[in-house]
């Protein structure tokens, strides 16, 4: 019997663990080793939000991320978590044709195979958004279509047995179950995933959890022993912890359960000690396994936002107040009526609840998102018919919601659009860099900042550096000298 694994060290779990914060130069130092370890998918952090972060917190190009990531790992299946928008908070009002550019450009570059798409938070894709799926597989792009677990009084097996029909009717090469909070217990899984795998009518079904309960890794191995066939996992030191759980170990464990994979097991566990210089070299928190802790199904916080939580607080120096924030995000969910915790509900919830607990009065100030959700521009399915009818009418009262009221699908010719931001002449590239970080200001204080940082790794420094010196022209003559000995190169 064999498995296969989708590797999210790049994406979900620098995400989980360093608040999507891990340097390009960390993933070009292993991306080759990565690329050819026998992976089927790995998750790349090409999205327009990661291009953001990249820009402002990181001062480096995206762009060259992109190539630099389709260079390095040109045979394995490439995905991103994609959204019919530029950013999961402009699902009214994103230009569809800016949308499609930045498809084509990713696509082109070779960087891009494969589409997760979270398909049961915005409702059912296809009738929502008839343009994006069709236009996902003209380019060529597998497409996961992700079915986001979460605890509600309404999240039975009954819903997720017609979600799976949903997501079936819409007809993508996988489907997974996506567990953003690492919620799933054993038990749970036993009643939850047989109703999946029916419901599914044949079509592959992944599994994707967290190690925030402690319970991921035995989930997995639970649902190999039902029939699932992949799982999703990273590397340490950016796996375990409130990301997905370590792809050595689970490989080990799978063996003893009589699975066989593909992987380079030595060539994974290198690129991991390669990894972990690099992550002490910066102080990054490096993964470990975390024991079993019920807070999570009080608040079911995925690791990605709580990452992001304790970063932002601390920034406004509010840290202090986090245990506050928790506990009011558990009333504002209630309030919402059960959306999902997940991107980008979990970051509305999460980001209410702290306006709430800064402000000192519950929706005092009432953060634009929140209106539309209440509005009901994000379907059905997101939870607000079960919202607190009071506060939806409160909410819906305000002289914003009004203003919000009117927003739509944005069918600006990208002609214009260009206009706004430099005209016909501009590359593709510089125009979705501009578009994206609505403006120039970011993008000039990232190229003020210089060249990226390369690492170069403690294991095979020399071997390093020589591959460094070669692709530098200017340099003819090498001298290393070590006490008595000295080699000269020319």
């Amino acid at each position: 019997m064999g498995i296969k694994f989708v590797d999210t060290t790049f994406r979900d779990g620098s995400q989980s663990l360093w608040a999507a914060g891990m340097p390009p130069g960390m993933m070009e130092a292993i991306a080759e080793d990565v690329g050819k370890a026998g992976f089927d998918v790995v998750e790349v952090p090409v999205m327009p939000i990661n291009f953001k972060k990249i820009i402002r917190d990181l001062k480096e190009d995206p762009w060259d991320m992109v190539h630099m990531l389709a260079e390095k790992m040109p045979d394995v299946t490439k995905s991103f978590m994609g959204e019919p928008a530029i950013f999961p908070f402009e699902i009214i009002g994103a230009p569809k044709e800016v949308v499609k550019l930045f498809y084509e450009k990713i696509v082109s570059t070779g960087v891009l195979n494969r589409v997760q798409i979270m398909a049961n938070i915005f409702g059912n894709v296809d009738k929502l958004y008839p343009w994006y799926l069709p236009f996902l597989r003209s380019q060529g792009l597998q497409i996961a279509l992700a079915l986001s677990y979460t605890i509600s009084p309404r999240h039975t097996d009954e819903y997720y047995a017609e979600k799976t029909r949903e997501l079936r009717a819409m007809k993508p090469d996988v489907i997974y179950l996506k567990d953003q909070g690492g919620l799933l217990t054993v038990d749970r899984l036993r009643t939850l995933m047989p109703v999946i795998l029916e419901n599914a009518g044949g079509i592959p079904v992944e599994i994707h959890s967290h190690g925030t309960t402690g319970l991921a890794e035995v989930v997995y191995l639970e649902a190999l022993q039902m029939g699932v066939k992949m799982v999703h996992t990273g590397i340490p030191p950016l796996a375990d912890g409130s990301a997905q759980p370590s792809v050595l170990s689970v490989a080990q464990n799978a063996t003893y359960l009589g699975y066989e994979n593909n992987l380079d097991l030595e060539r994974i566990q290198r690129a991991s000690e390669r990894l972990l210089e690099m992550a002490k070299q910066d102080g990054m928190p490096i993964g470990a396994p975390l024991g079993y802790d019920y807070s999570q199904y009080v608040y079911q916080i995925p690791g990605g936002v709580i990452s992001n939580l304790k970063h932002q607080l601390k920034e406004l120096k509010l840290e202090n107040r986090l245990d506050e924030v928790l506990e009011e995000t558990v009333q504002v969910r209630e309030d919402l009526g059960y959306p999902v915790m997940i991107t980008p509900y979990s970051q509305f919830v999460v980001s209410q609840a702290a306006i709430n607990v800064a402000t000192g009065e519950r929706y005092k100030v009432v953060i634009d998102e929140v209106i539309q959700f209440a509005n009901g521009v994000f379907s059905e399915d997101s939870g607000y018919t079960w919202m607190d009818q009071n506060l939806k009418d409160k909410i819906l009262a305000s002289p914003r919601a009004k203003e919000l009221s009117t927003a739509h699908q944005d069918d600006t010719p990208l002609s214009k659009i260009r206009e706004q931001f430099g005209g016909p002449d501009l590359s593709d590239e510089e125009f979705l860099l501009r578009y994206i970080m609505k403006g120039t200001q970011e993008i000039e204080a990232m190229r003020q900042a210089g060249p990226g940082r390369k690492y170069l790794s403690a294991s095979t420094p020399l071997v390093t550096l020589l591959d460094q010196l070669q692709k530098q022209p200017s340099i003819t003559n090498i001298h290393v000298v070590k006490e008595n000995s000295k080699l000269v190169l020319r």
